[in-house]
């Protein structure tokens, strides 16, 4: 058994990801890979969720319609002209990329902060995925008020999907690819045949002539559930644009970028926002309508197409909460450099498992997405302004790198200053991250022509530390 376990171990070790140097040429993938991988990433179990959610806040046709449009076109552009070319010029996760900028002190508490708020992430997808198994095996199903765990059934259903979700994430870019290319076409047309079959429920005729005017008045009708707040075209537009905002304008997915080609791969974000986002919301929302708006994923699903829906539900949360795995084990790989990255992933893994058994973190996903993307947005901008901007205004790059610096002082100030001021702005949470992300950017410039004009270095050097 020992041996048969060191083996184990010492294949594990072999799955190089490039997790601390640039992707070598060799190793580059094709446009369907990165098409796949970003429609199985999101046409996700947590669209079940979204896309219920504007129903329930009230969205009317128009509003959701036109913000849908909007909003998903202008991340397909963040992705394609900001996250995919530093990507590929690079070929470094951010992570490492960062260390470069920010220096390995501020390093350390940046991924640390991104790994536990992925898994988070993760965790709420494990738990959409078990709403669908749960209700086959007739456990409770936590509710809109639910904060714990409802029983003991689910927590057991949710520990045992986390194992299984985690070790796909193991396994790296290349399996995760392939898993999603495989997965996302059935899931496409799960959400919309589900949509189609429960149409009918709400008075749709066969020829579809009165469908408008049924989704005008039973389903995106403009008014919201009982203590749930009403959402206009802004919250559908800038929710669509931001809910992504860690990935796209924060960088993350520099990550799976700098596998790609050429920085134009950026575009094939598109597979996941308009067949993923837009036309999933869209069927889940038809979908949460006609069960009576009760927000349960796996029972949408069920009453729709049945065990195969179930099943939908449960796949579909595996595809979105491996890359967010994979994301969280690379961000702790620079806290750990000593260990393999499957040990690393493993780890993330376990936590989010964990975490997924608090059913808080997806029946309040729409403000956990606002608040994770808003924590990590600062540090992106910090990223693009030191990558394009310095040149522009001649001043010299990666100055905490050439200095030894343990700490960009600067970066820290910008980050934390960026927070607090978001904090106290009064707009609604899904409005505050673009005010930041232009503060950041600014903040961050100015701070090194100030700096630079006084002489002053801030930041301790690794040898006085």
């Amino acid at each position: 058994m020992t041996t048969s376990l060191s083996r184990i171990t010492d294949r594990m070790d072999h799955l190089y990801e490039f997790d601390r140097e640039p992707v070598s040429s060799d190793k580059l993938q094709t446009g369907a890979r990165f098409a796949g991988l970003f429609a199985g990433e999101h046409v996700a179990a947590t669209e079940f969720v979204i896309g219920a959610f504007f129903v329930l806040h009230g969205v009317s046709l128009h509003d959701l319609l036109l913000g849908l449009i909007l909003g998903n076109l202008l991340a397909v552009l963040s992705w394609t002209f900001i996250c995919a070319p530093i990507a590929t010029q690079t070929r470094l996760t951010l992570y490492w990329y960062l260390r470069k900028i920010a220096g390995p002190g501020l390093n350390v508490i940046f991924n640390l902060a991104n790994a536990i708020l992925y898994c988070i992430l993760a965790g709420a997808m494990i738990a959409v995925s078990a709403t669908a198994l749960g209700l086959v095996f007739g456990i409770d199903i936590p509710t809109l008020d639910d904060v714990f765990p409802s029983s003991l059934g689910w927590v057991c259903l949710t520990l045992a999907i986390g194992i299984i979700f985690t070790v796909l994430a193991v396994l790296g870019f290349e399996t995760l690819s392939r898993f999603a290319q495989v997965c996302s076409p059935w899931i496409f047309i799960l959400f919309i045949a589900g949509a189609l079959a429960l149409l009918p429920r709400l008075g749709v005729h066969a020829d579809f002539d009165n469908f408008f005017t049924i989704a005008k008045t039973k389903i995106w009708n403009g008014v919201a559930a009982e203590g749930q707040e009403k959402f206009r075209l802004a919250h559908v537009l800038f929710f669509a644009w931001f809910c992504n905002l860690a990935m796209h304008i924060g960088l993350s997915d520099m990550a799976l970028f700098r596998f790609a080609k050429r920085w134009v791969y950026g575009l094939y974000s598109a597979f996941g926002m308009y067949c993923g986002h837009f036309l999933a919301w869209i069927c889940s929302g038809i979908m949460v309508a006609a069960i009576g708006r009760e927000m349960h994923p796996g029972l949408m699903a069920f009453e729709a197409v049945g065990l195969a829906g179930a099943a939908g539900v449960f796949i579909a949360g595996w595809t979105t909460a491996n890359p967010t795995l994979y994301r969280a084990g690379l961000a702790l790989q620079v806290i750990t450099p000593n260990w393999p990255r499957w040990k690393v992933t493993l780890s993330a893994g376990l936590l989010t498992t964990i975490l997924s058994c608090f059913p808080v973190f997806f029946v309040k996903l729409l403000d956990y997405v606002a608040i994770y993307g808003l924590i990590l947005m600062p540090i992106g901008a910090i990223v693009i302004a030191e990558h394009w901007l310095f040149p522009l205004f001649k001043i010299e790059q990666f100055q905490t790198e050439k200095n030894k610096k343990l700490f960009n002082v600067r970066a820290l100030i910008v980050w934390i200053g960026t927070l607090t001021v978001c904090l106290f702005l009064p707009l609604h949470l899904f409005f505050r991250w673009l005010p930041g992300y232009i503060l950041a950017l600014i903040a961050y410039v100015l701070s090194h022509v100030i700096w630079k004009k006084e002489g002053a270095e801030p930041g301790n050097s690794e040898e006085a530390i």
